[in-house]
C-alpha cells in the first residue's frame, strides 16, 4: 500500500509527511492483525493524505475528510482539522464535558480513523463497499470503528470515546433519532454533519454492545452470526436478527 500526498504547498507536505511517518508503523501492525484474523486479503492501492478542503470539496462532497473510494483511501491526518470537525458536531450547543474531550484528543484518534478506512477492505464484510449502498451499512461502519479503535487506541481512550459518543446519542436522539439504524446508507450523507455522525455513533455503540455484552468479547462469533443471517436468506433485518432494534429506546 502506497502513501501519496495531495497537498498545495511545501509546508503542508513537510507536516503531512511527518505525520505519515508517525502513523506508518502502527498502521502496518494493524494491517497485519486484519490480515491474520479478519480476512484482509486485497489491500487498498494507496492512502492519499490530503487537506481537509481537498478531501471535502475536490475528492468528495461529504463533509468528513476520510473516506474510501474503490481501492483508495483519502484522508486528512491533521489533528487540528479533526478537532474542529468534532466540535462542529455540537451544532453550537454548550456541552462543556464533550467540548473539553474533543479539544484534548490525541493523534491516536486520527490514527484510528485511518484504521477504520483500512478495515473496510476486509473480506468478512458481505456487501461490496464500493457499491452505492442505499441502506444497512450500520454493521460494517460500526465494526470498522470497533476494530480500529480496539487495536489502535489505548484502553482508556477507547472507553472514553465510547462514553462520549453515547452521550452524544442521547443529546441528539430527539432531533436525529426518528429513523431506524437500518436506514443508514448512501442517502444519509446528504444530511448535516451531525445527522451523519449520529448514525456512526449509533453504529459503533451497537457493535460494541454486540461484541462485549451479547457475545462475550468474541468478535469472530459476531461475524459468524452475521454470515449465518446471510446464509439463511436475510429473512429479517440484521438489527432484528441480533435483537437490537430497540437498543436506544
Amino acid at each position: 500500500m502506497k502513501y501519496i500526498f495531495s497537498i498545495e504547498n511545501a509546508e503542508e507536505y513537510e507536516k503531512y509527511q511527518m505525520i505519515s511517518e508517525q502513523f506508518k508503523e502502527k498502521l502496518s501492525a494493524y494491517q497485519s492483525v486484519l490480515q491474520t484474523k479478519y480476512k484482509l486479503v486485497d489491500l487498498p492501492k494507496a492512502i492519499i493524505w490530503t487537506t481537509p478542503d481537498l478531501a471535502t470539496s475536490v475528492f468528495s462532497e461529504v463533509p468528513i475528510p476520510a473516506f474510501t473510494n474503490k481501492d483508495i483511501i483519502y484522508m486528512t491526518p491533521e489533528l487540528s482539522a479533526w478537532k474542529t470537525l468534532f466540535l462542529k458536531q455540537l451544532e453550537g450547543q454548550d456541552y462543556p464535558e464533550i467540548r473539553a474531550f474533543y479539544e484534548q484528543i490525541s493523534s491516536n484518534q486520527v490514527l484510528a480513523i485511518a484504521g477504520h478506512e483500512l478495515t473496510h477492505h476486509s473480506d468478512l464484510f458481505l456487501d461490496d463497499f464500493e457499491d452505492d449502498r442505499g441502506d444497512s451499512i450500520w454493521f460494517e461502519e460500526g465494526m470498522c470503528d470497533y476494530l480500529s479503535r480496539k487495536h489502535l487506541l489505548e484502553e482508556q481512550e477507547f472507553e472514553d470515546i465510547s462514553n462520549i459518543e453515547y452521550k452524544l446519542i442521547k443529546l441528539f436522539k430527539d432531533k436525529y433519532g426518528n429513523h431506524s439504524l437500518e436506514d443508514f446508507g448512501s442517502s444519509s450523507y446528504k444530511g448535516s454533519l451531525t445527522s451523519i455522525m449520529f448514525d456512526y455513533w449509533r453504529s459503533g455503540f451497537t457493535v460494541k454492545y454486540l461484541v462485549e455484552s451479547k457475545f462475550q468479547n468474541d468478535v469472530l462469533r459476531v461475524f459468524e452470526e452475521y454470515h449465518r443471517w446471510d446464509r439463511e436468506g436475510r429473512k429479517v433485518t440484521l438489527l432484528e436478527y441480533f435483537g437490537v432494534v430497540n437498543l436506544f429506546d
